[in-house]
């Protein structure tokens, strides 16, 4: 999926090498990011539980308004504190499952997730810090990084090319066309234009679209749980967006 969003755009890393030699360090950066957290994250959900591993994935909004704070110098008010808090409170009881226990990593799966929230937490603070470099850039350096990362995983297990039908194949090409550069850029571009805490805030929404989903697509009934635990989120990000409108 990534080689075939990469090969779209070869030309833009040909004509804005230029760009790319003066924030190099930076990029690097996001694109080691960006491989780490996909590759992890994927592994962790094909080796273990679900559950457990979005619980520890999804502590990354905490991680991305550290590292801002640290990196970037962006001050908290204490309502973005509060805020942060009932978000990621709202994950916590949307996701939780007393068969789990708490989100405290046991074995190699959890770690991985671990990793893939801290890493993703560093892609995004690092695309808020490149504000100043041009989408098309960036989007090619994390697509890449993805790639590279990847085959060196490949190249260390040794691991055989997949014999997959052609189908299988096609329908990764069209989805790295299609829903990899629309996620991508979408990412790469809300994290650059605001806060990373309030960007952190309202990627928790992802939560209540997936929950929603199950709900109309697969005839599954959205539990009492789920509905409060997103409704934390949804005001979490009405009152991200109304400090921020008091403040301008």
């Amino acid at each position: 999926m990534y080689v075939a969003a990469g090969i779209l755009v070869i030309p833009v890393l040909w004509r804005q090498y230029r760009i790319i030699s003066q924030h190099f360090s930076d990029l690097l950066i996001l694109a080691i990011a960006a491989g780490v957290t996909n590759v992890t994250f994927l592994v962790a959900l094909t080796e273990g539980e679900v559950m457990r591993v979005m619980l520890l994935f999804y502590l990354s909004p905490l991680w991305t308004v550290l590292l801002g704070r640290w990196w970037l110098k962006e001050k908290l008010s204490l309502a973005a504190i509060l805020m942060l808090v009932i978000a990621m409170s709202g994950s916590l009881v949307m996701l939780w499952n007393k068969e789990i226990g708490w989100p405290w990593p046991h074995g190699v799966a959890d770690w991985l997730a671990l990793t893939a929230s801290i890493a993703f937490s560093i892609n995004n603070v690092q695309a808020r810090k490149l504000g100043s470099v041009s989408m098309r850039v960036k989007t090619s350096i994390v697509w890449w990084g993805v790639v590279i990362t990847s085959v060196l995983v490949l190249l260390m297990q040794q691991s055989p090319i997949p014999d997959s039908s052609i189908t299988a194949w096609l329908g990764a090409w069209l989805l790295g066309w299609l829903a990899i550069v629309a996620m991508t850029v979408a990412v790469l571009y809300g994290v650059a234009s605001m806060p990373v805490y309030r960007s952190s805030v309202i990627m928790l929404f992802e939560l209540v679209v997936a929950a929603i989903a199950t709900w109309l697509l697969t005839n599954e009934a959205m539990t009492l749980q789920e509905w409060f635990g997103g409704g934390l989120i949804l005001l979490a990000a009405y009152g991200v967006a109304r400090t921020e409108m008091n403040s301008e």
